[in-house]
């Protein structure tokens, strides 16, 4: 476990990438679940206005990855810019996973548009689905950078 948080050991310039977008969409969506939450003050979910807070959170949350991620690199220099063979890997596997769980997750609004629910719940059912994709396929490459691409590939294979 002290090996997959040893942040201050060096990385990679797309380890560091993975964990800024960690960060960044844990933040983000935690912020949208309080807005609407606070919106709601006690009434019922499907009367908030979730529209404007749910595309707001995503676009900060893309320009949020971009800032942090300059500013990272402005602190903490890394020593290469280029992707070698383990940084493909890498990230094709984390996209893999987080891909796997989009689908996965998917269902969820896909029956709720079935059972006809109220556009509020398949809405943020999806963003809920996009977001849990993208903090595990993340997450991925964070412990795959940290424990070694050998850790899941015994695992799985």
């Amino acid at each position: 476990m002290s090996r997959l948080l040893n942040i201050g050991a060096l990385m990679s310039y797309e380890e560091k990438g993975s964990w800024v977008y960690l960060i960044v969409v844990t933040g983000t969506c935690a912020a949208y679940v309080a807005m609407v939450l606070s919106r709601a003050d006690g009434g019922p979910l499907t009367d908030v206005a979730y529209r404007s807070p749910m595309l707001w959170s995503m676009g900060v949350a893309m320009v949020l990855a971009i800032i942090v991620r300059i500013l990272v690199e402005m602190v903490r220099p890394s020593e290469t810019y280029r992707k070698d063979v383990r940084d493909r890997d890498i990230g094709r596997f984390g996209e893999y996973v987080g891909g796997s769980v989009l689908a996965i997750g998917m269902l969820v609004p896909f029956a709720l548009t079935l059972l006809a629910a109220d556009h509020f719940w398949i809405a943020n059912a999806m963003y809920a689905a996009f977001a849990v994709a993208s903090l595990v396929g993340a997450a991925a490459r964070v412990v795959a950078y940290r424990r070694g691409m050998g850790a899941w590939m015994s695992r799985t294979g």
